[in-house]
């Protein structure tokens, strides 16, 4: 049986299966579909210092291979996330990466200085890529210096290893994924949502009540493919993610050089196979008589 450990930087999991944020609550409510202390890790949604009621409906578009969505943040805050959510996910055994999000970066250093090993949580993910807000998220994401400052003013909040979550909407993604390490990012996560719109043409309005919103799902897959292996050649741990939905499509994030795979969207159309995926990848492996995932990674062949 292969070996499916792998390390992303500082931090080791068992298997390279995590969760994106945003797409799998904060793990309670898919307790029903699977043991959550399989995965390699659980990415929660994002938490914020108040609580957020989200963007108004409709708010969820389903477009060909892919899905767009606008819930603008929704969650209870990070006193009842501390309180309430943490300990009975802590409870299940599984690894823990809180992602958080705020409109500024004195916002963000707040939320870092809130967590640390103690409460059970390997590490932050510093969400710089949601497209859905109109403060914060992307515009974190998409200038060096930007992410840079953001990135070392958490760090200097928390002991805990921070992960930067990139959003694609940038013409080059490699200098702001090694900008985010270089300021004390372990690592980088990507993509999050590209921007997408669709209209409805006889009623003249958009399906999404604010307009544009984050597009998912396979139709992105080549888009992250393509960005996670430039991120990968500069030399930065990264987590790939981006409509994967079977083995094959989360072994190509792994084979450009990606360390883990986050599945987001399949959670909506299959909530059980981001549970099955750990074994479909050792599977894979054994397969290909490749004895270590570490070995597969990144081996991309160029001539």
């Amino acid at each position: 049986m292969s070996d499916i450990s792998t390390n992303i930087g500082p931090l080791a999991l068992k298997n390279p299966v995590m969760t994106a944020s945003g797409t799998f609550g904060f793990g309670l409510d898919f307790m029903r579909y699977g043991d959550v202390s399989t995965l390699g890790a659980v990415v929660t949604k994002s938490v914020t210092l108040k609580p957020r009621a989200g963007n108004p409906s409709p708010r969820i578009y389903e477009t060909p291979s892919g899905m767009l969505n606008s819930i603008g943040l929704e969650n209870p805050g990070v006193d009842y996330f501390r309180k309430k959510t943490l300990p009975m996910l802590r409870d299940t055994g599984v690894t823990i990466i809180v992602n958080i999000a705020g409109e500024n970066v004195d916002e963000y250093k707040k939320l870092g200085g809130m967590f640390s090993d103690k409460d059970g949580v390997l590490a932050l993910e510093v969400n710089a890529g949601c497209p859905n807000v109109d403060l914060g998220g992307m515009q974190f994401g998409r200038d060096c210096g930007v992410i840079a400052q953001l990135i070392e003013a958490v760090k200097g909040a928390t002991s805990l290893p921070l992960i930067a979550k990139l959003t694609p909407n940038v013409a080059d993604i490699a200098p702001i994924a090694k900008a985010a390490c270089e300021a004390g990012a372990v690592a980088v996560s990507l993509i999050n949502t590209l921007l997408g719109m669709s209209v409805d043409v006889r009623k003249r309005v958009s399906y999404i009540k604010r307009g544009v919103a984050g597009l998912s799902g396979p139709a992105v897959r080549p888009v992250a493919v393509r960005m996670a292996w430039e991120a990968a050649k500069t030399g930065v741990p990264v987590i790939g993610a981006g409509g994967i939905c079977d083995v094959e499509s989360a072994m190509q994030f792994l084979l450009v050089g990606a360390k883990a795979v986050q599945v987001g969207t399949s959670n909506f159309t299959d909530p059980t196979f981001v549970f099955r995926l750990p074994a479909l990848l050792s599977d894979f492996l054994d397969e290909m008589h490749v004895p270590k995932l570490s070995s597969y990674i990144g081996s991309l062949k160029t001539s």
